[in-house]
Protein backbone atom coordinates (compact mmCIF):
# COMPACT_ATOMS: atom_id res chain seq x y z
CA UNK A 1 0.00 0.00 0.00
CA UNK A 2 1.54 3.32 -1.02
CA UNK A 3 1.51 6.38 1.26
CA UNK A 4 -1.32 8.80 0.72
CA UNK A 5 -0.52 12.37 -0.41
CA UNK A 6 -2.21 13.79 2.69
CA UNK A 7 0.11 11.80 4.98
CA UNK A 8 3.13 13.06 3.08
CA UNK A 9 1.97 16.66 3.42
CA UNK A 10 1.43 16.15 7.18
CA UNK A 11 5.02 14.93 7.47
CA UNK A 12 6.33 17.95 5.58
CA UNK A 13 4.25 20.24 7.81
CA UNK A 14 5.96 18.88 10.93
CA UNK A 15 9.38 19.46 9.37
CA UNK A 16 8.43 22.93 8.17
CA UNK A 17 7.19 24.01 11.64
CA UNK A 18 10.49 22.91 13.20
CA UNK A 19 12.51 25.07 10.81
CA UNK A 20 11.42 28.22 12.62
CA UNK A 21 11.92 27.00 16.20
CA UNK A 22 14.97 28.21 18.06
CA UNK A 23 17.45 25.35 18.66
CA UNK A 24 17.85 24.16 22.23
CA UNK A 25 21.45 24.09 23.39
CA UNK A 26 22.40 22.43 26.66
CA UNK A 27 25.71 23.49 28.21
CA UNK A 28 26.56 19.87 28.94
CA UNK A 29 29.50 19.68 31.30
CA UNK A 30 28.26 22.61 33.37
CA UNK A 31 24.62 21.53 33.38
CA UNK A 32 23.72 17.85 33.56
CA UNK A 33 20.13 17.30 32.58
CA UNK A 34 18.26 14.94 34.94
CA UNK A 35 17.77 11.46 33.58
CA UNK A 36 14.43 9.74 33.40
CA UNK A 37 13.67 7.65 36.53
CA UNK A 38 13.70 4.38 34.55
CA UNK A 39 17.01 5.16 32.81
CA UNK A 40 19.39 2.18 32.62
CA UNK A 41 23.05 3.14 32.95
CA UNK A 42 26.18 1.66 34.52
CA UNK A 43 25.85 -1.63 36.41
CA UNK A 44 26.38 -1.92 40.16
CA UNK A 45 26.72 -4.87 42.49
CA UNK A 46 25.30 -4.45 45.99
CA UNK A 47 26.12 -5.61 49.50
CA UNK A 48 23.90 -6.59 52.43
CA UNK A 49 23.84 -4.31 55.47
CA UNK A 50 26.23 -6.68 57.26
CA UNK A 51 28.83 -6.29 54.48
CA UNK A 52 28.29 -9.62 52.74
CA UNK A 53 27.80 -9.62 48.98
CA UNK A 54 24.29 -10.14 47.69
CA UNK A 55 25.58 -12.05 44.65
CA UNK A 56 25.71 -15.81 45.30
CA UNK A 57 27.29 -16.72 41.96
CA UNK A 58 24.22 -18.39 40.48
CA UNK A 59 25.00 -17.04 36.96
CA UNK A 60 21.36 -16.34 36.15
CA UNK A 61 22.36 -12.86 35.01
CA UNK A 62 24.91 -14.31 32.61
CA UNK A 63 22.35 -16.77 31.26
CA UNK A 64 19.79 -14.00 30.69
CA UNK A 65 22.22 -11.66 28.94
CA UNK A 66 21.52 -11.60 25.18
CA UNK A 67 24.90 -9.98 24.43
CA UNK A 68 26.83 -12.60 26.44
CA UNK A 69 28.86 -9.91 28.17
CA UNK A 70 28.68 -11.18 31.77
CA UNK A 71 31.15 -13.73 33.14
CA UNK A 72 30.56 -15.30 36.55
CA UNK A 73 32.86 -17.89 38.13
CA UNK A 74 31.49 -19.21 41.40
CA UNK A 75 33.37 -20.59 44.40
CA UNK A 76 32.27 -22.22 47.65
CA UNK A 77 32.01 -20.10 50.78
CA UNK A 78 34.30 -21.18 53.61
CA UNK A 79 33.00 -21.06 57.19
CA UNK A 80 35.89 -18.90 58.41
CA UNK A 81 35.80 -16.53 55.41
CA UNK A 82 32.23 -15.88 54.26
CA UNK A 83 31.87 -13.61 51.23
CA UNK A 84 28.15 -13.95 50.56
CA UNK A 85 25.10 -15.11 52.48
CA UNK A 86 24.66 -18.21 50.32
CA UNK A 87 26.66 -21.42 49.95
CA UNK A 88 28.60 -19.96 47.04
CA UNK A 89 29.83 -16.55 45.97
CA UNK A 90 31.04 -14.98 42.74
CA UNK A 91 34.82 -15.36 42.82
CA UNK A 92 35.02 -13.64 39.42
CA UNK A 93 32.32 -11.27 38.23
CA UNK A 94 33.05 -9.34 35.03
CA UNK A 95 30.92 -7.33 32.64
CA UNK A 96 32.29 -6.35 29.25
CA UNK A 97 30.70 -2.92 28.90
CA UNK A 98 31.72 -2.61 25.25
CA UNK A 99 29.35 -5.49 24.46
CA UNK A 100 26.54 -4.59 26.86
CA UNK A 101 23.31 -3.34 25.28
CA UNK A 102 21.85 -2.07 28.61
CA UNK A 103 18.70 -4.15 28.25
CA UNK A 104 18.31 -4.77 31.99
CA UNK A 105 17.72 -8.52 31.67
CA UNK A 106 20.53 -9.20 34.17
CA UNK A 107 18.74 -7.02 36.70
CA UNK A 108 15.44 -8.83 36.13
CA UNK A 109 17.01 -12.30 36.29
CA UNK A 110 18.78 -11.78 39.63
CA UNK A 111 16.67 -13.29 42.44
CA UNK A 112 18.66 -11.45 45.14
CA UNK A 113 18.69 -7.91 43.65
CA UNK A 114 22.48 -8.11 43.64
CA UNK A 115 22.92 -6.28 40.34
CA UNK A 116 21.15 -3.13 39.25
CA UNK A 117 21.56 -0.63 36.46
CA UNK A 118 22.20 2.80 37.92
CA UNK A 119 21.86 6.22 36.34
CA UNK A 120 25.54 6.91 35.55
CA UNK A 121 26.07 7.28 31.81
CA UNK A 122 29.60 8.66 31.43
CA UNK A 123 31.46 5.38 30.95
CA UNK A 124 33.76 6.07 28.03
CA UNK A 125 37.38 4.89 28.22
CA UNK A 126 40.49 5.17 26.06
CA UNK A 127 41.24 1.45 26.17
CA UNK A 128 38.94 -1.50 25.54
CA UNK A 129 40.48 -3.34 28.46
CA UNK A 130 39.23 -0.62 30.81
CA UNK A 131 35.66 -1.37 29.67
CA UNK A 132 35.77 -4.79 31.32
CA UNK A 133 34.38 -4.03 34.75
CA UNK A 134 35.54 -6.39 37.47
CA UNK A 135 33.82 -7.11 40.75
CA UNK A 136 35.85 -4.42 42.53
CA UNK A 137 34.69 -1.76 40.08
CA UNK A 138 31.07 -2.93 40.22
CA UNK A 139 31.01 -2.92 44.03
CA UNK A 140 32.53 0.58 44.29
CA UNK A 141 30.38 3.65 44.80
CA UNK A 142 29.80 5.74 41.66
CA UNK A 143 32.30 8.53 41.05
CA UNK A 144 29.71 11.00 39.77
CA UNK A 145 26.09 11.35 40.73
CA UNK A 146 23.50 12.11 38.10
CA UNK A 147 20.25 13.86 39.05
CA UNK A 148 17.09 11.85 38.55
CA UNK A 149 13.85 13.56 37.58
CA UNK A 150 10.89 12.92 39.87
CA UNK A 151 8.17 10.69 38.45
CA UNK A 152 5.38 12.99 39.66
CA UNK A 153 6.78 16.15 38.14
CA UNK A 154 7.80 14.79 34.75
CA UNK A 155 5.86 12.40 32.59
CA UNK A 156 8.32 12.52 29.69
CA UNK A 157 12.00 11.52 29.61
CA UNK A 158 12.99 15.09 28.71
CA UNK A 159 12.36 17.39 31.70
CA UNK A 160 14.77 20.12 30.53
CA UNK A 161 12.57 21.02 27.59
CA UNK A 162 9.50 21.12 29.77
CA UNK A 163 11.12 23.50 32.27
CA UNK A 164 12.65 25.91 29.73
CA UNK A 165 10.10 26.06 26.95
Amino acid sequence: MSPQPVDTLKGFAVTFRQLFNKPITVQYPEYVRPVYPRFRGRHRLHLHENGLEKCVGCSLCAAACPADCIRVVAAENEPDNRVSAGERYARIYEINMSRCIFCGYCELACPFDAITLGNEFEISEYSRDDLIYTKDVLLAEPIKTVPVASKEEFDTPDPYYKLHS
